[in-house]
Order: C-alpha cells, then structure tokens, then sequence
C-alpha cells in the first residue's frame, strides 16, 4: 500500500477497482445511487505493477482508481 492510499484509508476511504471510461462513469453513478461519497485517485505506477502493468502500459493516464465511503450525516 503506498502512501496516498494510506492516507485515504485513514479518512474512511475503501479502494474498489481501477478503471476507464466508460465504466469509470458508471461505477461512480452506481456507488452514489447507493449513498456512497466517491473519490477518484490516479493510480501509481507501483500499483499496477507486475502482470497488471502490461494492460496500463503507455495509457496510465487515462485510468483512474474509485475510492468510496459512507455518506456522513450532517444536520
């Protein structure tokens, strides 16, 4: 786990997936149907190493990484 994600984890974020559109797009209407907060983070080249770096290979750009957590109640 590296650092960014660390830190999201200790905000309440949860990691889902990585994906591009037009998936991406649907995923993030789909966790906010369900009252989920959505964040999306650029994945690091340590994260899609190994056998998933040959899919990522030359567009890691265009990929992105949902993060979602429970929607807090404010009054």
């Amino acid at each position: 786990m590296g650092k960014k994600e660390d830190e999201l984890k200790k905000e309440g974020w949860e990691k889902q997936f990585t994906y591009d559109e037009p998936r991406l797009s649907e995923a993030v209407e789909i966790y906010k149907s369900l009252g989920f907060e959505v964040h999306l983070e650029s994945p690091s080249e340590e994260e899609v190493a190994g056998d998933c770096g040959v899919c990522y290979e030359g567009a890691l750009e265009k990929y992105k990484t949902i993060y979602t957590r429970k929607k807090t109640k404010t009054f």
